[in-house]
């Protein structure tokens, strides 16, 4: 099982970046695929979160509705997570990880990918 998370970098205040979780090793269309971050001193926090591929429903945690989207390439095994408007609250590490529905607590995902930086800084 992988998943392999990409896409982070350095970016201005207001700027956007595209992250990506490209999975492999399990039934794709039949796990909830959640993005994760965890800033330095920080516990990690549930950040968006689509279903599986029956529903397909996404779920965003407060602090980035309306400015961050969740998608799914089925064809790719791959989800993205489009970010705009950043603000330098949001750089973290960002993490991707399947679950069998979506959940905000981090412990019942089973399987995670390594993590990519967001940096939001000017």
């Amino acid at each position: 099982v992988q998943l392999q998370a990409s896409g982070g970098g350095l970016v201005q205040p207001g700027g956007s970046l595209r992250l990506s979780c490209v999975t492999s090793g399990f039934n794709f269309d039949y796990y909830a695929i959640g993005w994760f971050r965890q800033a330095p001193g920080k516990e990690r926090e549930g950040v968006a979160c689509i279903s599986s591929s029956a529903d397909d429903n996404t779920y965003y945690t407060e602090s980035v509705k309306g400015r961050f989207t969740i998608s799914r390439d089925k064809a790719k095994n791959t989800v993205y997570l489009q970010t705009t408007k950043l603000k330098p609250e949001d750089t973290a590490v960002y993490y991707c990880a399947a679950a069998r529905g979506c959940a905000p607590e981090a412990t019942l995902y089973d399987y995670w990918g390594q993590g990519t930086l967001v940096t939001v800084s000017s």
